[in-house]
């Protein structure tokens, strides 16, 4: 790895740390604040399915901080033990993003559709990028720039799915906080907070795509010039 790329890596990790320890900081303050109706998020995540006719979804518990997400492949929307148990802001946030995918999932939202087509593909590609890139850098020091620009091909890949992935995440939060003011899941002083969650968890994903784009365009860099020795 070039200098280079190092410096931008370290910025952007330094980046998302700094968002991450913001997002864990407005979870944590939000989850102290229960809800006035005392909904839990499981019992958010199944009000917002019901109520956008979504009746083949199934709300389930899984493991880990934050790891709350949606299967389309199992039709399952998993919250975290905090978000499925819980009564907070926080907890209702979370459960009707979630539940703000499987309702793109029912409408066939193209974004989401496209997603779900290249998570093959990413997974394959994941597991031999960053080692291709590395040989490829290495390789491409002496002039021979063939293997790392399969290792950007491979790249590019993982980027359009990261790109891809930021309008998924906003509009499932656009779903949801439309729903939240429109309903009595939340009120008029705990719906600010809701949004202010999930502005924060969008953020995560922001900073991920432009960490992968400037990335993406380093080694493209790198290439350029291997083949300028040429």
């Amino acid at each position: 790895m070039t200098p280079g790329i190092m410096l931008v890596s370290f910025l952007f990790i330094g980046i998302s740390l700094i968002v991450s320890m913001i997002l864990k900081g407005k979870f944590s303050k939000y989850s102290k604040i229960p809800l006035a109706n005392g909904m839990s998020g499981k019992q958010v995540a199944e009000k917002m399915l019901r109520e956008n006719g979504i009746f083949d979804v199934q709300v389930t518990a899984s493991q880990g901080f934050l790891s709350d997400h949606y299967d389309p492949a199992k039709k399952t929307v998993n919250l975290s033990p905090e978000v499925y148990e819980g009564t907070s802001i926080s907890s209702a946030a979370v459960a009707a993003h979630e539940c703000g995918h499987a309702v793109q999932h029912a409408n066939s939202y193209s974004w989401l559709t496209m997603r779900s087509r290249l998570v093959p593909v990413v997974q394959l590609t994941s597991n031999f990028v960053n080692i291709v890139l590395l040989i490829g850098v290495i390789m491409a020091a002496s002039g021979n720039t063939t293997l790392l620009l399969v290792g950007i091909a491979m790249m590019a890949i993982t980027v359009l799915f990261t790109l891809i992935t930021l309008p998924v995440e906003f509009d499932a939060s656009r779903r949801a906080l439309a729903w939240l003011e429109t309903t009595n899941v939340t009120n008029s002083t705990e719906y600010p907070k809701a949004k202010d969650a999930l502005k924060w968890a969008a953020m995560t994903y922001v900073v991920a795509a432009l960490a992968a784009v400037v990335t993406l365009v380093q080694y493209i860099m790198i290439y350029l010039g291997g083949r300028d020795r040429n």
